[in-house]
């Protein structure tokens, strides 16, 4: 018996590291299986497709959010600013913004959760790339490293993550949404989201670790439910109508419902606390909320070997890693004065406003008549 046990690890360990050396292998197209052989080019061309499907819409959100940037800034610097829904660019970054969007919901429909949600990602590289292109941002050696670490990352997750091919028909979606893995794991979730709506409501925690956390369970419904309707839709146009199914409108009210809510929260955490805290940690908090909700609900990772999972969660980690490296620091940069504030010498009692604009000819001054200026001659004239 244990002979065979020791034959049995053994015969595991090879077929982990068979499979380590089938994702390294760079051989000829016709007889490799490796990265970037012809074999493994067509067992996974349709999750390649909901791949490039999402990079390309996380890096056309990225775009649209510059262009909105750049939309404020120009308005902030008119001298009458007008509102922001006025301006054509705000426009068009908003009008991009729902084609990256629906690149993310059709790159569902095409390929595993656990495979789409880590490339959210790319969104923030790609910001951090375009504005320093455009608008002139710094460069820092922690972005450089970071966008490596997240291309990185990003190639791992692509190689090393679930490779199955599921025709998502509405029968496949009720199986799934009546299983016991489900079930307990709705219950769960349910639990865990009232007892930290109570202590965020009745006791007013508003931590980001809490608000985030209620925005990555409602999260965890919507990936779901996005995968549904997308799978369904893809299904009814390359095979057979599955929209005539009750659980297809089920699924889409659920996702409805769980991103109008997930909105609020993610709200709610960026008015209380800077974006350089909030997007590494919701990112890392709505990924893992994410690949949890693919294993346990689409079954992704049945039947895995255990090196290829290490190495999968190695490049989420060097993902997440990647992001906190980009984001960290970077709204400090635009903070800095270009004046004193005198507003904080004890004693003193300012009325009027410290400095003109840096436009004005009296910059650096203080404006004559003021109170402070009247106090300071009362007290050269008592000396």
């Amino acid at each position: 018996m244990a002979t065979l046990a020791l034959a049995g690890r053994q015969d595991g360990a090879s077929a982990a590291l068979d499979e380590l050396s089938r994702n390294f292998t760079y051989g000829a197209l016709s007889s490799g299986n490796g990265s970037l052989s012809g074999a493994w080019y067509r067992r996974n061309q349709i999750h390649l497709f909901g791949v490039l499907l999402a990079i390309l819409g996380n890096l056309v959100i990225s775009i649209s959010l510059n262009i909105q940037k750049y939309s404020h800034l120009q308005s902030a610097h008119r001298e009458r600013p007008r509102p922001f829904f006025r301006s054509v660019l705000w426009w068009a970054g908003l009008v991009l913004m729902a084609l990256g969007e629906t690149g993310n919901f059709a790159a569902y429909g095409f390929a595993p959760i656990t495979l789409i949600a880590p490339l959210g990602c790319m969104s923030v590289t790609g910001s951090a790339i375009i504005s320093v292109m455009f608008l002139k941002e710094n460069l820092r050696a922690s972005d450089l490293l970071g966008m490596t670490l997240a291309f990185a990352g990003t190639y791992l997750l692509v190689n090393f993550a679930p490779n199955i091919t599921q025709a998502v028909s509405a029968r496949t979606i009720q199986y799934y949404f009546v299983g016991w893995q489900f079930l307990i794991y709705v219950i769960l979730e349910i639990l865990i989201f009232c007892i930290l709506l109570y202590f965020h409501k009745r006791k007013g925690m508003k931590h980001i670790v809490i608000l985030l956390t209620l925005a990555a369970l409602l999260a965890s419904l919507t990936v779901i439910s996005v995968k549904a309707v997308s799978g369904m839709i893809t299904f009814s146009v390359t095979d057979k109508m599955q929209l005539t199914y009750p659980i297809f409108y089920i699924m889409f009210i659920i996702m409805i419902a769980s991103c109008v809510f997930q909105v609020k929260f993610l709200n709610q955490a960026t008015k209380l606390y800077n974006t350089t805290m909030v997007v590494p940690v919701n990112h890392i908090f709505f990924t893992t909320s994410a690949i949890i909700a693919g294993i346990i609900f689409y079954k992704e990772f049945l039947g895995e070997a255990f090196l290829t999972i290490f190495i999968y969660l190695f490049g989420c980690f060097l993902s997440f890693l990647g992001v906190f490296l980009v984001t960290r620091n970077r709204e400090k940069e635009h903070l800095s004065q270009s004046y004193i504030d005198f507003g904080n010498i004890p004693g003193k009692q300012m009325l009027d406003k410290i400095q003109p604009g840096s436009n004005s000819l009296s910059y650096g001054t203080l404006p004559e008549g003021s109170d402070s200026t009247e106090s300071q001659s009362g007290e050269k004239k008592a000396v």
